[in-house]
């Protein structure tokens, strides 16, 4: 059986790990139960989790066993890590619709049949009716305040107010682990690197209270060349819901990514064998586009299935070959008195229309073959039809169909 921990090193999910060689000796001799956590704070996964769910993938696939565990109730408080304000407070019911939501979606992903068949869970299940007094003595006891306080996921909360709901989540993540220990044999907790304190502080609350072993893997962001997280578009975040990020849009967004960026996401993102990206990625200044449009193919076709992503890379190949028959269709609710700007940003082109009226004072806009010239013009000034061909630099062109 191949080892799992090398498959992961060659492909660069391993962030951080503790008791490296005993966990390598471990994933060699048997089948092990390991979990990623996900918080419900949306309805969607979005591209930050798709590293470690790639990663979970990869282990299923040497024959260790997926359990997804859905925070139900470590979401009801907010994960702390990397944020310098507090997350927005969800209700019990939002929570659980988020949660609903979210386990379908891993279905894309991982095979829930077979002796190694991932299993779902949530966390509400024991955490919602929890008693308080008897995890302070039986969980909290294990652990040092001072040495909380060094964490890095607490480090910037503190400078602008770390409240006392948030600095249990630790201890409430570090006991996910535990009883996934004692429910499942549950030996090893992958995550993002960001989550590094969260999941050690989990291996070593088993390793104390238990006295066996336990295990952490950290995974890489996905970052562009200036260290910040890729997944940011005009609309916001990056989703892996159709309904939120469009297989266009999401195709479109990995299409042009950046070139030094291609070789380490065809790694991550796909299962892309390594000796292929090494040839695609051999004479890139030659061969780039080839390998940024077969990298867009199979994050997509992994995420939306092979009929989207057939069907977004002919949108793509239309929108930029002026293919208006195939080119992506947008709605948008607008009249020939509407401000261009507004079209902007109900087409997803813009974010705001601060956005879209630095984008035409720039000359980035144009409707049909027409520049759009002034930041207050109308839609009226440029066509008199209900459909029409919105571009917005050279990286974004859609037809716009009226209703």
């Amino acid at each position: 059986m191949t080892n799992a921990l090398d498959i992961l090193r060659e492909r660069g999910y391993v962030g951080q790990t503790v008791y490296e060689e005993d966990l390598y000796k471990v994933l060699g001799e048997k089948k092990v139960p390991f979990y990623v956590g996900f918080d419900p704070t949306a309805d969607s996964l979005h591209i930050g989790h798709y590293i470690p769910i790639m990663a979970m993938a990869h282990m299923q696939k040497c024959g260790h066993k997926p359990i997804v565990l859905v925070g139900g109730g470590t979401g009801m408080i907010g994960d702390p890590s990397g944020r310098s304000d507090m997350r927005s407070m969800l209700t019990r019911e939002q929570v659980e619709h988020n949660v609903a939501s979210i386990t379908k979606q891993m279905e894309r992903f991982l095979s829930f049949e077979g002796e190694n068949g991932a299993v779902i869970v949530n966390n509400a299940d024991w955490l919602l009716d929890l008693n308080y007094v008897d995890f302070l003595r039986d969980v909290g006891v294990y652990f040092s305040v001072n040495k909380m306080l060094t964490a890095e996921c607490f480090k910037i909360r503190l400078e602008k107010g770390l409240t006392f709901l948030e600095f249990n989540y630790m201890l409430m993540q570090a006991y996910d682990f535990l009883m996934l220990y004692k429910k499942f044999g549950c030996l090893l907790e992958m995550g993002g690197n960001d989550q590094w304190s969260n999941i050690l502080a989990g291996a070593d609350l088993i390793r104390r209270k238990e006295r066996k072993d336990a295990f952490a893997i950290t995974c890489p962001l996905l970052l562009n060349s200036e260290g910040k997280k890729m997944g940011k578009t005009a609309k916001g975040a990056l989703w892996l819901s159709a309904d939120r990020t469009t297989p266009y849009e999401f195709y479109q967004y990995f299409r042009n990514v950046e070139d030094v960026k291609v070789e380490e996401c065809l790694r991550l993102l796909t299962f892309v064998p390594l000796d292929e990206i090494k040839e695609l990625t051999a004479h890139m200044d030659e061969r780039i586009n080839v390998a940024k449009e077969r990298f867009a193919y199979e994050v997509t076709k992994l995420v939306h299935g092979e009929e989207e992503a057939d069907k977004a890379r002919i949108q793509a190949k239309a929108a930029f070959g002026g293919d208006d028959k195939n080119m992506p269709v947008v709605n948008v609710s607008a009249s020939a008195d509407t401000p261009v700007t507004d079209i902007l940003v109900a087409a997803g082109a813009c974010n705001s229309k601060s956005e879209a009226r630095r984008l035409i004072e720039g000359g980035g806009v144009k409707i049909n073959e027409s520049k759009v010239g002034g930041v207050s013009d109308s839609l009226g000034a440029y066509t008199n039809v209900s459909e029409f061909v919105l571009h917005k630099g050279k990286k974004f062109h859609v037809r716009v169909v009226l209703g």
